[in-house]
């Protein structure tokens, strides 16, 4: 059987409606009507997430003041603790079913990392993991936060990528519930250079997970992913 990552990006999108669609992908994958890995890509208006592991002090920002700044809030499944989505920002989720790959999920998360560091590779960043934290490090500062979620071995959410986001939502936050933590992105840490596109990032990050999972690429239309998600 060939063995495939169904790229699909489905550009700006609510949080709330890539949830649903990314659990309803998540079921397709699991009874297996849907019989190929996939990696949503992804760009957010503001939300601030809440994983399993979150702590109410981690939430900075009072309900008034988030409304103020038109950024929405969700508890989720994943595991982690709070997290910000934005503009600028490319998130990920990978639906992938580990009973094709590794059941492990401390190995999966470090194959998430894994991709995200030789993406980062290629544009000039020497990104590394940091012991004791899940995400991505360039020295002390973070540039990518990974939380997942699996059932029968079928992952969904992922991982939130900062290309040319901006880092002052992230006052709002204790991000993934480090203290003291400075966020930074790709645009910061190539500077005074022009930092890629979006685009640019999504197929670069596409292609190296595709590496890292020893997948094909082949894009799919995001309404044919939504006729997935809906049997």
């Amino acid at each position: 059987m060939s063995r495939s990552l169904h790229v699909v990006d489905l550009g700006h999108m609510a949080y709330g409606d890539a949830l649903e669609l990314q659990r309803a992908v998540a079921r397709a994958r699991i009874d297996g009507s849907q019989s190929q890995d996939l990696l949503l890509l992804v760009e957010h208006p503001p939300v601030v997430t809440l994983g399993r592991s979150s702590k109410e002090a981690h939430l900075l920002a009072s309900p008034e003041l988030l409304r103020a700044r038109d950024v929405e809030l969700f508890e989720v499944e994943r595991g982690g603790d709070v997290t910000f989505h934005g503009p600028g920002q490319l998130v990920g989720y990978p639906i992938f079913d580990l009973k094709r790959h590794k059941q492990d999920l401390h190995w999966y998360l470090r194959q998430v990392e894994e991709a995200l560091i030789v993406a980062l590779a290629r544009f000039g960043i020497a990104a590394t993991r940091k012991p004791s934290y899940t995400g991505v490090w360039v020295d002390d500062r973070k540039i990518a936060s990974i939380g997942v979620h699996a059932r029968d071995w079928v992952t969904w959410h992922g991982f939130a990528l900062n290309v040319t986001t901006d880092l002052g939502f992230f006052d709002l936050i204790v991000p993934c519930g480090i203290p003291a933590v400075t966020m930074t992105s790709i645009e910061r840490e190539v500077a005074p250079k022009t930092p890629p596109t979006s685009v640019e990032v999504a197929r670069v990050v596409a292609k190296a997970f595709a590496d890292c999972f020893e997948l094909e690429i082949e894009p799919i239309e995001a309404e044919a992913l939504r006729s997935v998600g809906a049997r």
